[in-house]
This record gives structure tokens, C-alpha cells and sequence, in this order.
């Protein structure tokens, strides 16, 4: 068996680059303003490869939790290199990770789901005692906040180029899994969107929490908030679960049907690549594959 068959390759677009997550080690890479690619690799956290990686619903928390602790170290090496910095290397403390993914949560918590519990909870439940129509109105508040996030992010030029190198991903993880080779005229042939991407996990939790938080009824505002918090890990497990089943089953004509709306979403978050963005992306895959490949003959 090979290396591509055993590994499910994935990733994230970073700034200026592309950081790829194999089955042992992460690669990121990054061009800086001279043009050169310069890439770091990694191995994945022990905790991320640990035996609750297999384990349905937790693994979901525990996948969510490690893409924002390598997705943030890939971010801060990318961002070095962009800025011309000689090795884009610095030792990232525990407590400064913890910090940024707490400040980020918060955010991310107040936005999606706090913000429209209060919405609704002064506007619509004045008018009616239905708990379904409650829960139903507050999820459709909280996809269209996230669509006008999306929307109001996608027309900041530094993030259109983010969203370039997040396409140039997608391309080369199904040209990688489609086992053609990694050059740019067969990676162009691929779509942008992908079943496995992070756009469609974020609108199945827009999707999954409705159904959620539809049974909790309509109890008083404190409990419903914390509810909302409490309940994410939850969320977020059921949500990976249908993006797994959907990713291993693309080719299914209910499960394609079913991927329409978060495959036409990541419209949203994707830019036609040039030539020099799909390198970067092609760059970090192999570096991933080699790293992984290394590892694997190390076992042997």
C-alpha cells in the first residue's frame, strides 16, 4: 500500500502559503517577497494522533482543537516569511497559544451564537411561544451573519489572496488523491470546493445546531446562553461526522446532493489561483508526503 492510499491528506491556507496535515507530520509553505518558497514540517501533536483520534464524535473536538494550534503556528511562520524574516522560525509559548485560541473562541462564540440568541430573544420571542419557530429563526440569523462575514472579509484584498491559496489547497489535495501527478496543468483540471473543507464544517454546525438546540425548548436567557457554549463540543462532534461520511462517500448521488449548499458556499472563500500560488500548495503536499513517508520507514 502507499503512502497517498494509507493518508488522508488535508490543510488550510495560511498567509502567502499553504500549510497540508498528513497522517504523522504537517508541512507549511511560504514564498517570500523575493519569490522564494521556503517551508517548515513538523510532526502532528502526539494528542492529535493519539487512539481518541478514532473515536466517533470526540474525534471531532479533538481534530477542531489541533487545526487551531498548527493552523496558528502555521500562520505565524507564514507571516514571517511574507515579511522577508531571514528563517520564519520562533518558539511560540504554551500560554501564548492558549491565549490567542481563547481570544479567538470568544469571538467566534459571541458572533455565531450568542449574538443571535439575543437577537431573537428581544425581537422574535416577544411575538411567539413556539420553541421550534425560536430555534428555527436564530439559526437562519446566525448562517446570515456568517454569510455577511464572509462576504465582508472576502473584499479585503489581503484575504482574497488568502482565500486564492486556500482554492490552490483544495486543487492539490484532489489532484493528490486522485493520484495524478502534482504538477500545475493536472492540479488546474480540479474544482476549488471541496467536501472536506473547513467552510462546509462551519455552515453543518450552523445546520447541526438548529436540530441541537430545537429540543432545549425556550428556559430562561442565562441557562439558553450557556447552553450554547456548553453545547459546542457536541455540535462540532456531529458536525465532523457528516463531513467525514460525506468526504469517504462523495460519489454517492445523495450524499453529492446533499454537499450542493457547502459546495457552492466555498465560492465564498475561494479565489482562482495563479501558477505561483498552486507551487506553494504543491510545495507543502510533498513536503507532507516525504515527511510521512520518512516516518513510515522509520516504524519499519
Amino acid at each position: 500500500m502507499t503512502q497517498q492510499q494509507q493518508f488522508t491528506y488535508g490543510g488550510q491556507a495560511v498567509i502567502e502559503g499553504v500549510m497540508i496535515r498528513g497522517g504523522h507530520a504537517y508541512s507549511v509553505a511560504a514564498r517570500r517577497p523575493n519569490g522564494e518558497i521556503c517551508s517548515i514540517t513538523h510532526p502532528v501533536p502526539r494528542w492529535g494522533a493519539s487512539s481518541w483520534r478514532r473515536v466517533p464524535l470526540v474525534r471531532g473536538t479533538l481534530v477542531l482543537f489541533e487545526m487551531l494550534v498548527i493552523g496558528m503556528r502555521g500562520l505565524t511562520y507564514s507571516a514571517r516569511i511574507a515579511a522577508g524574516d531571514e528563517t520564519g522560525e520562533e518558539s511560540i509559548s504554551g500560554w501564548a497559544i492558549a491565549l490567542t485560541m481563547l481570544i479567538s473562541a470568544g469571538f467566534g462564540i459571541a458572533l455565531f451564537f450568542v449574538a443571535p440568541l439575543l437577537l431573537v430573544d428581544s425581537g422574535v420571542d416577544r411575538f411567539t411561544d413556539s420553541a421550534i419557530i425560536s430555534n428555527v429563526v436564530e439559526g437562519a440569523v446566525r448562517l446570515l451573519i456568517f454569510l455577511i462575514y464572509l462576504v465582508a472579509i472576502g473584499r479585503m484584498p489581503s484575504i482574497r489572496r488568502v482565500f486564492a491559496y486556500h482554492a490552490a489547497e483544495h486543487m492539490t489535495v484532489h489532484a493528490q488523491e486522485a493520484r495524478v501527478p502534482l504538477e500545475t496543468a493536472s492540479i488546474r483540471r480540479f474544482s476549488a470546493a471541496h467536501p472536506r473543507c473547513g467552510t462546509a464544517f462551519l455552515l453543518t454546525v450552523m445546520v447541526v445546531s438548529i436540530l441541537i438546540f430545537a429540543p432545549l425548548g425556550q428556559p430562561d436567557l442565562p441557562l439558553r446562553i450557556a447552553s450554547r457554549i456548553l453545547l459546542i463540543p457536541v455540535i462540532a462532534g456531529v458536525s465532523y461526522e457528516i463531513i467525514r461520511f460525506s468526504g469517504a462517500h462523495s460519489g454517492n448521488a445523495l450524499v453529492k446532493l446533499f454537499m450542493v449548499p457547502s459546495l457552492a458556499l466555498q465560492k465564498l472563500t475561494t479565489r482562482p489561483p495563479d501558477d505561483d500560488q498552486i507551487e506553494v500548495a504543491i510545495f507543502a503536499m510533498e513536503a507532507a508526503q516525504a515527511a510521512d513517508h520518512a516516518a513510515l520507514e522509520s516504524t519499519e
